[in-house]
């Protein structure tokens, strides 16, 4: 059984040492991540502004999938369209955005559960 809050199996999750082990091996995996590319890379269609084409049918029949990125600048979300070759050169790229994500929530989860063992850490 896993105890979500570290990430952990329960009785991994047991002892500072286990916690400082998988913390050691998180920490392995975001220096081995490679490059990271913020945002995320999503398949749009569109329609275009010719009204016999057939993006305009019934059902319609919309261009793309285009390869878009899109990413949050100063609270603003900008998006620019990629080639097919920018969109698979790029995708592991924003993969290990996401996946560093995940490795830092573990981490913060990991945090938590050895402040808990912690005999300075106020009981609740």
């Amino acid at each position: 059984m896993r105890d979500e809050r570290c990430g952990m199996s329960r009785h991994r999750a047991s002892t500072e040492t286990d916690i400082e082990t998988r913390r050691r091996e998180v920490i392995d995996q975001i220096a081995a991540l490679g490059p990271t590319m913020p945002g995320s890379l999503v398949m749009r269609t569109s329609r275009c502004g010719h009204t016999g084409c057939r993006c305009r049918a019934d059902p319609p029949h919309l261009h793309g999938p285009y390869p878009v990125w899109t990413r949050s600048v100063e609270g603003r979300t900008i998006t620019r369209s990629l080639s097919e070759e920018q969109a698979e050169h790029y995708r592991s790229w924003f993969n290990n955005t996401k996946r560093l994500r995940e490795l830092v929530e573990e981490l913060k989860r990991l945090t938590l559960a050895q402040a808990r063992l912690d005999k300075r850490w106020p009981a609740t």
